[in-house]
């Protein structure tokens, strides 16, 4: 039997191997603001992540897919105009892209990571800041590790430059947004 689990720094910390995100079990998000008053919350239902836990923790990177076809925010008009040109352009990008670089900082359960966020053929550096939620074995015999993650970009930086100026000021869509994921990795056997 595979031990799941070793001590670091106080941390019961998943075994050294390759995961992948469970499908069933993730949640990637995004908050932006709406007529400068408002929150709209959306998701990418598709989304996939290969985590390579390293034998010191601190080495660990991840690699991540995100469709942007696959975002949702609960309203068809506004996911179809997220897909167009205007944002995403889902047809000639169909991914977004996230590849750590190092692991920055850690104190505790939080880590911070340094990496690279790819949208719409452009790549800018991201500092992800990831909570390690803890690690166990499921009741099928699968060692998994549970996380949750946040950052915040200007999506101007990408290119993701729509927008409406108000009669009263401001702008249709905030040019913050919020990104909140939340998952659990399976190790890989093999």
């Amino acid at each position: 039997m595979t031990v799941s689990t070793r001590e670091f720094e106080g941390l019961q910390f998943p075994a050294a191997g390759t995961y992948e995100l469970d499908a069933a079990h993730k949640r990637v998000g995004f908050v932006a603001k709406h007529l400068m008053v408002s929150k709209v919350r959306g998701q990418f239902a598709e989304a996939s992540a290969t985590i390579t836990v390293a034998e010191n923790p601190l080495e660990s990177s991840v690699v991540a897919s995100i469709k942007t076809a696959s975002v949702e925010t609960g309203q068809v008009d506004r996911d179809n105009h997220l897909r167009t040109g205007d944002f995403f352009e889902a047809e000639k990008y169909p991914t977004m892209e996230y590849r750590s670089t190092g692991v920055k900082s850690h104190s505790g359960a939080e880590f911070v990571l340094d990496g690279e966020l790819t949208i719409k053929g452009v790549t800018k550096p991201v500092e992800l800041i990831v909570e390690f939620e803890g690690a166990a074995t499921s009741p099928y015999g699968q060692h998994v590790f549970g996380f949750s993650a946040h950052t915040e970009i200007d999506r101007e930086d990408w290119g993701l430059t729509w927008n409406v100026g108000l009669e009263s000021g401001g702008v249709l869509v905030g040019k913050k947004v919020k990104i909140e994921i939340e998952g659990e990795a399976v190790l890989q056997q093999g």
